[in-house]
């Protein structure tokens, strides 16, 4: 048995997201919001794609948009790729769901809360070893809450998440590790089956309930973010061999005099990983002849 990645756009979106998921939408959001508590009795699934018409870079973004038990606006969204505008985007769309509740003369003590829960599948907060982070208005200096506390923001980086199947505890470790790891498994674990919701996840994640049709559009998006995630290490990749390049001309600049420019043009060549070697070297050269030396032996 076969199951397809619930991180992906379309895949996300049916387990969680369509007309037969409420159950599974409610289950999850309890689980995450509410450590399994059944407060969340009802919900209703918006269809938020037509909220979210543009192309691109939103694509890397995956939406469900909820009504629940009537008075607050549940947001589900997974982010894959680390990019820096993550963070405004993610409290624009809570800000703008909750101004846009409002039409004509509408009165402010109508507006709903918005919880708005975003999954990362990358780290965000560094120093911070906890994979699941919970913001809400504070007073910043006594750490109290505002009484008006009407957008929350959730936040779980998946990365952090490193518990085995023996060791998870509660309900939204059981959905955490589903979205995390139901595409490197072969069988339904015994213990993610016991939660009938994640059961039924399961069920619709099983690459035989996809259409071919369906299977190809999966197959572009897992493609569309593999080239992205490409694209972006090459960058930072560019970034660091740039400053790595540059440090390294200034040490032996200042340690051996100039260097002639079939030197350097060798250098420039030379991947991450030689110039970070030739960094470490560089204390011990003590003439010209060191360097050419060592860029015989390791580069050339």
């Amino acid at each position: 048995m076969r199951f397809i990645d619930p991180k992906i756009d379309f895949a996300f979106k049916k387990i969680f997201g369509s007309s037969d998921s409420k159950d599974i939408l409610i289950n999850f959001l309890n689980a995450i919001l509410y450590e399994a508590q059944p407060l969340i009795e009802d919900l209703e699934i918006i269809d938020s794609q037509a909220e979210n018409p543009t192309l691109g870079v939103q694509e890397t973004r995956l939406d469900v948009k909820a009504t629940i038990n009537g008075d607050r606006i549940a947001l589900v969204e997974i982010q894959l790729i680390n990019v820096p505008s993550f963070g405004n985007r993610v409290l624009y769309n809570a800000a703008k769901s909750y101004s846009q509740q409002l039409t004509g003369k509408d009165r402010y003590e109508r507006l709903k809360t918005v919880i708005s829960v975003k999954i990362a599948d990358f780290e965000m907060f560094e120093n911070q070893p906890e994979f699941m982070s919970r913001f809400v208005f504070q007073e910043k200096e006594q750490q109290f809450e505002c009484p008006d506390t009407e957008i929350e923001l959730v936040f779980i980086e998946l990365p952090k998440f490193s518990k085995e199947l023996a060791a998870l505890e509660t309900t939204a470790d059981l959905w955490i590790y589903f979205i995390k790891n139901t595409s490197t498994l072969e069988t339904v674990p015994e213990t993610l089956s016991a939660v009938p919701e994640i059961q039924k996840a399961f069920r619709i994640a099983r690459e035989d309930n996809f259409t071919q049709e369906e299977l190809r559009e999966l197959q572009k998006q897992e493609l569309w973010v593999q080239d992205q995630q490409i694209a972006i290490e090459i960058a930072r990749e560019q970034v660091t061999k740039t400053a790595q390049l540059s440090l390294i001309l200034r040490q032996l600049v200042r340690r051996l005099g100039t260097i002639q420019p079939e030197t350097e043009n060798c250098i420039r060549q030379l991947s991450v990983d030689e110039l970070e070697n030739l960094g470490e070297a560089v204390l011990d050269f003590k003439h010209p002849s060191d360097l050419t030396a060592w860029l015989q032996a390791n580069a050339i």
